[in-house]
């Protein structure tokens, strides 16, 4: 069953520090674009990443998020307690070579509270979030995020079948259609002949008008469109059914069935016909549209 390009997959995964969260959306796109969007995965990782998602997701503008909650006890910052009394002492001896009094249990607090804001007296040094230890569980979790997203792009498949190929037999309806206004569009040519012969006064040759007739019918004849265009249809039923990954090639058929429409339409001569004509490139354009979705 084919697959849509457009899809979104989230998974999540608990390492000792927080928790990871990945996400991955896709759009139609004719390569593999894929973007990654996270300021955790180290570099030695990331190629490893995008061989990941293009195996598994083929095509698509593809967008991949990561994103890490620390737990409680990550969270804190630890304080140099070292340099935080050193640089109190400091500051305590400057206030006391101003003020000579002694300090109140108040501004001991403030000046606590100033000396926490010093450089270096709270470690904010930024530690690996993923390593070789817990990469096991992060690759797992993108795994994960790409396995929900492959479900989410085979139902947007199953939808987008259904609707192709209604459009598709739909067309060979119209072929149909089409044929049953064949005599009549014949028998509309042959008139107009014989009524601009009748307008002219002229009485032509009867053996050799007849023979101009047949040839100008022949040059306005649509069997052929209609032959191919049948194929074209057949031909694009039978691919998206059993190709696994059909959509550039849904688009070159569909190229090949706007061809004969077309031609169909240029020969056709009648009202109905071209009607008829119009209704297929209606259901060609919703086809093109949709394949162009179709991985």
């Amino acid at each position: 069953m084919i697959k849509s390009m457009t899809g979104y997959g989230k998974a999540e995964t608990n390492i000792s520090s927080g928790k990871i969260t990945v996400e991955i959306k896709s759009l139609n796109g004719k390569n593999a674009d894929i973007s990654i969007k996270t300021s955790i995965l180290p570099k030695d990782k990331e190629m490893a990443v995008r061989q990941m998602i293009s195996q598994s997701l083929i095509r698509g503008n593809i967008d991949f998020f990561m994103t890490y909650e620390p737990n409680a006890a990550e969270n804190a910052k630890e304080i140099n307690a070292d340099l935080a009394l050193e640089y109190y002492r400091q500051v305590k001896d400057i206030r006391n070579r101003i003020n000579s009094k002694a300090f109140m249990t108040t501004e001991i607090s403030i000046l606590l509270g100033q000396v926490l804001r010093l450089p270096d007296v709270i470690d904010t040094k930024k530690q690996d979030i993923i390593n070789e230890e817990n990469w096991p569980l992060v690759e797992k979790c993108i795994n994960d995020a790409l396995n929900h997203i492959n479900e989410f792009r085979s139902r947007e498949g199953e939808s987008l079948y259904r609707d192709v190929t209604s459009k598709v037999n739909s067309i060979l309806g119209y072929v149909d259609e089409v044929e049953k206004h064949e005599k009549e569009r014949i028998d509309q040519i042959r008139e107009k002949i014989i009524s601009r012969f009748e307008e002219l006064k002229l009485e032509p040759d009867q053996s050799r008008l007849e023979q101009e007739m047949i040839y100008y019918i022949e040059k306005l004849d649509i069997n052929e469109e209609k032959v191919r265009l049948r194929q074209h249809c057949r031909y694009f039923i039978d691919t998206i059914e059993n190709d696994p990954h059909p959509g550039k090639k849904l688009g070159f058929i569909a190229q090949e069935m706007g061809r004969e429409i077309n031609t169909t339409g240029s020969k056709a001569n009648n009202t109905d016909i071209q009607k008829t004509v119009v209704r297929m490139k209606d259901e060609l354009e919703k086809i093109k549209e949709q394949s162009l979705n179709i991985l």
